[in-house]
């Protein structure tokens, strides 16, 4: 680890003050042998505040493959990349909200900091890339290899979307290959990113039996692998000295973008926007993984906010909660309106409207709303009926369920807390009121 790193973490590890000893403490040190100090150590400590500077130069001081960015194929591709200043510049400023969380990430790893620009590469830093291959996310997963490492995919999430999760996995599978297959040579494991380990061990196998030793540069590989560490060593040159390379990158402050939120809640983005006070587009920018635009806490528990607003939605969200918790929660479906569910629910639209600090009378499919208590209705209701314990039979739906027992299958999801597209199994109990 260098001396840059070390000084961060001995920084961050003192509450974020450096400790800097004064003129007359330095010159009792060098006279120690002489005479004692004759004030005690801790009083010329001086505290000066650690002030966090451009992100930039944190990656610059993880570089580690300095030697490597000087090989010639890495050259073709710095000259490549000086024809189009600009585009590195539109990719540095589309980083701006993943880059101290990467370059974190690596760090905390020990890991080469030039990895952080490896989605430069795969995606141009854009979160929601999709490649016509299947290939998707800031880290570009194939569906497979996703699955594989553990990222969900359904209807409502796509984990490889979702850059927290798709970044761990990405840094988890690199360390991985290079442990199992490399003896930690992570350049390696990046060529077996690109084109499969298979393919990269074969490579090997056969470099060695010719007498190479065996490393990234002595491979014979497909064209794209043989410029991938390449492409990645060129950039990393080319940000460690703009000026020379005439790239002017933006300045992106040393300190965290976004901030991670519990949400065990189903709701909908734009509710959640409207109550931080940020574009439901930002929003759903940072958590481009909720591809219905809601939250899903079975799949991803955290919401990515801006950092300046979290505590206040913290604040917010558990105040709502406590206001949500004394009424139902409904999913909406298509064809429903305020109006309907007022009437359904026995509420009026105004006090569907501020229950949900809706501004507006507009709901979309998907949306969770909650539905106020109405005091009397559900008393009424408790009086007359009774709970009873149904199984689902194979070849059961809610509908027919609903049928056989004169309820409502609304009434059956809300009963038992069920999601509208959650399948019923064979033998699952349910809870029904009936009269």
């Amino acid at each position: 680890m260098n001396k840059q790193v070390l000084l961060r973490r001995i920084c961050q590890a003192t509450g974020g003050m450096l400790l800097v000893l004064g003129a007359s403490a330095h010159a009792q040190v060098s006279a120690l042998s002489v005479s004692p100090p004759t004030a005690p150590f801790w009083d010329e400590l001086v505290l000066q505040p650690f002030v966090p500077g451009d992100i930039w130069t944190r990656m610059r001081d993880n570089f580690q493959w300095e030697n490597d960015a000087r090989e010639a194929r890495v050259q073709k591709w710095v000259d490549y990349y000086q024809r189009y200043p600009g585009n590195i510049t539109t990719i540095a400023e589309r980083a701006r909200p993943w880059l101290y969380w990467v370059v974190s990430e690596l760090e905390r790893r020990d890991m080469p900091g030039e990895i952080a620009l490896l989605p430069f590469i795969e995606s141009a830093y854009d979160p929601t890339a999709r490649h016509a291959g299947g290939a998707t996310g800031m880290w570009q997963f194939m569906p497979g290899t996703g699955d594989a490492l553990g990222l969900r995919r359904d209807r409502a999430y796509d984990g490889r979307l979702d850059v927290i999760a798709s970044t761990k996995a990405a840094l988890d599978y690199i360390q991985q290959q290079a442990d199992q297959w490399y003896d930690g040579d992570i350049e390696l494991s990046l060529a077996a990113y690109n084109a499969g380990a298979g393919t990269v061990n074969r490579a090997r196998r056969k470099a060695v039996a010719a007498g190479r030793p065996g490393d990234y540069w002595s491979l014979e590989l497909p064209r794209q692998t043989m410029n991938y560490v390449p492409k990645l060593l060129a950039l990393s040159r080319m940000i460690a000295d703009p000026d020379r390379y005439d790239i002017a990158l933006p300045s992106i402050p040393d300190q965290p973008a976004f901030a991670r939120v519990i949400v065990d809640d189903r709701i909908d983005l734009s509710q959640v926007a409207e109550m931080a006070g940020i574009s439901s587009a930002r929003l759903e920018y940072l958590n481009p993984g909720l591809l219905q635009k809601t939250t899903m806490p079975s799949r991803a528990p955290e919401l990515l906010v801006p950092h300046r607003i979290k505590n206040a939605l913290v604040a917010m969200l558990a105040k709502s909660r406590a206001i949500f918790a004394r009424g139902d929660r409904y999913q909406v479906r298509s064809g429903d309106s305020l109006s309907i569910l007022a009437n359904r629910y026995a509420v009026s639209i105004d006090e569907l409207r501020r229950y949900n600090g809706l501004r507006g009378t507009t709901i979309h499919v998907g949306q969770i709303l909650r539905i106020p208590p109405n005091n009397r209705a559900n008393a009424a209701r408790q009086a007359s009926q009774q709970a009873q314990i149904v199984q689902v039979k194979q070849g059961d739906s809610l509908a027919r369920i609903a049928a056989r027992h004169d309820v409502s299958a609304l009434d059956i999801l809300r009963w038992n807390k069920l999601e509208a597209d959650q399948y019923l199994q064979p033998g699952q109990q349910l809870t029904l009121y009936v009269q």
